[in-house]
């Protein structure tokens, strides 16, 4: 007990378990729409187009977080005026968000002598630095986030596998994309600081994806999710302690593996005797959607 506790001692890993903790509920709750929704590759781009936002606030002097934000939102809002054009698709816009700010942030940063040396640590996060004040930052977003998602769960379960009774029933599917978005562009801006630009898209998306193995509704995923979530950053930062490896980088991979860990571990409680081995790929069980309110009636 005393080899497994002692990273603990420590008080700057006390405080990297605690901020890791609140990353990964909040990209657990946030991620979980993301996975239902099939909006893991813009996640992926907004999570990498916060290099300018970070690259300008450290310029200007400003906070991380809000350049990273707005740099975030920058993003989603470019793949939603792309779209207008129904010749591309957003796969397409998406791919050219992409590419455009995470060059900018590279060129950016690369112009600035002075900031070569913290691009690793922009990439790839230092959780070990982790300090009392972004702790405070991470528990008020991770408020915000978990009001927001509990207001608009019914809006966003209509839109995600009925947008158009949604629409019908007066839910506003354009404003709940929207305020989807805005939550995955919290997320991404909280977490950066923990596992970086490059890696936070492993806690946005794996710790659901593994929960959702398992889970037959919305809620459900998020609680198991949260749980896997957290327990990856604990993994991850025993793992780093004693192997000396990267702390960020070691949580992602733990969480990117918890998936398949998990997935495994469901084809192994599914085989039955006798009926020979699992097939390859199991199925994932179906969401069980949950009732919606009735439209009301007109005379």
């Amino acid at each position: 007990m005393e080899w497994l506790l002692d990273p603990l001692n420590a008080s700057f890993v006390q405080r990297a378990l605690l901020g890791g903790a609140l990353v990964a509920v909040v990209c657990a709750v946030v991620g979980t729409w993301v996975v239902v929704r099939g909006m893991a590759f813009l996640g992926d781009a907004m999570s990498h187009g916060l290099l300018p936002g970070i690259a300008i606030a450290a310029l200007v002097g400003g906070n991380l977080m809000v350049g990273a934000a707005l740099s975030a939102a920058a993003t989603a809002a470019g793949v939603s005026a792309i779209t207008r054009n129904r010749r591309v698709s957003q796969d397409t816009a998406i791919g050219l968000l992409f590419v455009i700010m995470l060059s900018a942030g590279v060129i950016i940063v690369s112009a600035s002598g002075s900031f070569a040396v913290d691009l690793t640590g922009t990439l790839f996060g230092d959780v070990l630095a982790v300090e009392t004040g972004d702790i405070m930052v991470l528990a008020a977003v991770g408020l915000v986030v978990l009001a927001l998602a509990a207001v608009f769960h019914r809006a966003f379960l209509a839109a995600a596998f009925n947008p158009q009774k949604a629409a019908s029933l007066g839910l506003r599917p354009r404003l709940t994309h929207f305020v989807l978005l805005c939550l995955v562009t919290l997320a991404v801006a909280s977490s950066f600081q923990v596992v970086g630009t490059l890696l936070v898209f492993g806690l946005l998306i794996a710790p659901p994806a593994a929960a959702l193995v398992w889970a037959t509704s919305i809620r459900t995923v998020m609680i198991l999710g949260s749980l896997i979530g957290v327990a990856s950053v604990a993994a991850g930062l025993w793992i780093s302690w004693y192997a000396s490896t990267a702390a960020g980088a070691t949580i992602a991979l733990v969480a990117a593996l918890s998936y398949f860990v998990s997935a495994l571990a469901r084809g192994a409680v599914r085989r039955k005797p006798g009926t020979g081995p699992a097939p390859a790929v199991e199925p994932v069980p179906s969401l069980e959607m949950e009732p919606l309110p009735r439209a009301p009636h007109h005379a």
